[in-house]
């Protein structure tokens, strides 16, 4: 299983929310490409990256700072948040993201997703509250089922499938893997847990589910949680 620890940026800041809310950030460094530095010495293999003020604007917002962490370490970079069309794609490519994470596109326009995902190396971010889609940086809930969703990712060419229950983002509530597991379910898709994990416990439900990866957040900037041990956990699955 893959733990990919996560870097939020808002800006030009390295911050955890609450349910989502731009509105609870909380500031954990003013210099994220040191916290990057920091997860590469503990042995991550890849960083989540998030622009959150591109989530909410639909273009991207904390360019800086992303090509600051593409400079100083060697991980490799998965990247979302307000990621709207194909030439802000190729821009984030010829930067060094090695991956783009499509969200709110993928509930309005999927074939733009199918197509950029056929040329590029594209995960489609699945946000749900109480099971429906939420997008545009989860301002807005749809109509649409979660695992619907999925359904549409199904062999189209996508890397894998990031599912986050947003009830449960940055709450260290535990991570939902029922839902997870029903995601992966539909889409037949790599599925990444994101949302609400709290503690080594989470990332042992997540592996006997059979989960592929998981999203750590501020289980790790507030301590609930040993990366290290986690790698060493997930790296014994391998």
């Amino acid at each position: 299983m893959t733990i990919l620890p996560a870097i939020d940026l808002k800006d030009g800041k390295a911050v955890r929310l609450s349910k989502g809310l731009m509105d609870s950030a909380k500031i954990y460094s003013d210099e994220p490409w040191q916290v990057a530095k920091r997860f590469e010495e503990l042995g991550s293999e890849w960083l989540h990256l998030v622009d959150l003020n591109g989530a909410f604007a639909g273009e991207p917002k904390n360019l800086e700072q992303i090509k600051k962490i593409r400079e100083n370490c060697n991980l490799k970079l998965e990247l979302g948040g307000g990621i709207r069309d194909e030439e802000t794609i190729k821009m984030y490519l010829d930067l060094g993201v090695d991956r783009l994470i499509l969200g709110s596109v993928a509930v309005k326009n999927p074939q733009f997703v199918k197509d950029m995902a056929a040329k590029y190396p594209i995960v489609v971010g699945i946000d749900a509250i109480d099971g429906m889609v939420a997008v545009e940086g989860w301002a807005e809930v749809s109509d649409m089922k979660a695992t619907d969703l999925a359904k549409e990712f199904a062999a189209c060419g996508v890397e894998a499938i990031i599912c986050t229950d947003v009830g449960r983002d940055g709450m260290l509530s535990g991570v939902n893997v029922d839902f997870t597991m029903a995601i992966k379910e539909a889409s037949g898709v790599e599925t990444i847990a994101s949302g609400g994990l709290k503690d080594i416990e989470d990332i042992k439900r997540l592996i006997a589910a059979g989960a592929d990866g998981t999203i750590v957040g501020k289980a790790f900037y507030e301590g609930t949680l040993d990366l290290e041990e986690a790698f060493t956990l997930a790296k014994e699955i391998k």
